[in-house]
């Protein structure tokens, strides 16, 4: 369908739908981290909140507001439906009966890992537009799971990207992929930039949203600290892990902030503060002592 230019130049156009904070309604994102990170559960919750049409159901604290919600289909190609089903009672134990009732009406959980799925096969394309039709959400986890390409190669994964945009297209829906960084990224520890992504490069050029996760550094830990207790994180660093956006297109303001995990492998966003230069250098003397 042809642009009307004129009525383009005049008319005041409706405000952009984001699904959360930088990501357009109808469009593809990815969501990339090392493994191990937290990423699955990150993208469980977040499919939780847009399924959830009530209160209590937004654990990941992602949901813009005026709050919109919708159905959401999520391919799961990493995990088995046990693990699944483990993830989904440790996320029930935070959320009332009334969000519980309405997450479970709304969203599609479907495992599909050793069923050798591949979003290029016409067959297996037609089944996922057919069930993400009327969805405001598809996740897929992981990339490496929903295709036999290549994908170190720019061609490959284009044609791979394109196939994504044609489910959005025809679905309505929001497609993000979640995906693995590269060994060089992590052991530079550069997994927060946009180019982190492992292979080929138009995997991050061709998207229009790109969220990271980065688990917290030891420097981080001696910087940070909670709110309650002021007291540097020091040695639970590995219980936190930071999230961000290193790419999006179509919003200013970008939504960052650091989770904590807890029982269940769940993350809780939580409000981090910069210690005090003085405390951390009784955090130093204090080492030292015990040393």
């Amino acid at each position: 369908m042809t642009i009307d230019i004129l009525q383009a130049f005049e008319r005041e156009p409706p405000k952009l739908d984001f699904i959360w904070s930088g990501f357009l309604a109808g469009t593809v994102g990815a969501l990339v981290a090392p493994g191990a990170t937290g990423k699955s559960f990150w993208a469980l919750e977040a499919a939780m909140s847009i399924a959830c049409s009530v209160a209590g159901g937004d654990i990941a604290g992602i949901k813009p507001k005026p709050q919109k919600s919708g159905r959401v289909l999520y391919l799961a190609g990493e995990d088995p439906e046990s693990a699944l089903t483990r993830r989904l009672f440790s996320l029930g134990q935070y959320l009332n009966a009334d969000a519980r009732a309405s997450i479970a009406k709304n969203f599609e959980f479907i495992p599909i890992m050793g069923s050798r799925f591949d979003i290029m096969n016409a067959k297996q394309l037609e089944s996922v537009i057919k069930m993400g039709t009327g969805t405001r959400l598809i996740i897929l986890d992981t990339l490496s799971r929903i295709h036999h390409l290549d994908e170190n190669s720019n061609g490959d994964m284009a044609r791979l990207i394109s196939t994504l945009e044609h489910i959005a297209a025809e679905t309505g829906a929001s497609v993000l992929y979640l995906h693995h960084v590269s060994k060089s990224s992590t052991w530079a520890g550069a997994t927060d930039q946009q180019q982190a992504a492992r292979g080929a490069s138009v995997l991050v050029d061709n998207v229009r949203w790109c969220g990271y996760m980065a688990r917290m550094t030891k420097n981080e830990a001696e910087k940070l600290s909670g709110r309650d207790d002021r007291q540097a994180i020091g040695a639970r660093y590995c219980d936190f892990v930071r999230f961000g956006v290193s790419k999006q297109n179509h919003d200013m303001h970008i939504l960052e902030r650091w989770y904590k995990r807890d029982e269940g492998g769940v993350l809780l966003p939580v409000d981090l503060i910069e210690t005090k230069p003085e405390s951390r250098k009784d955090k130093k003397k204090e080492h030292r002592n015990e040393i």
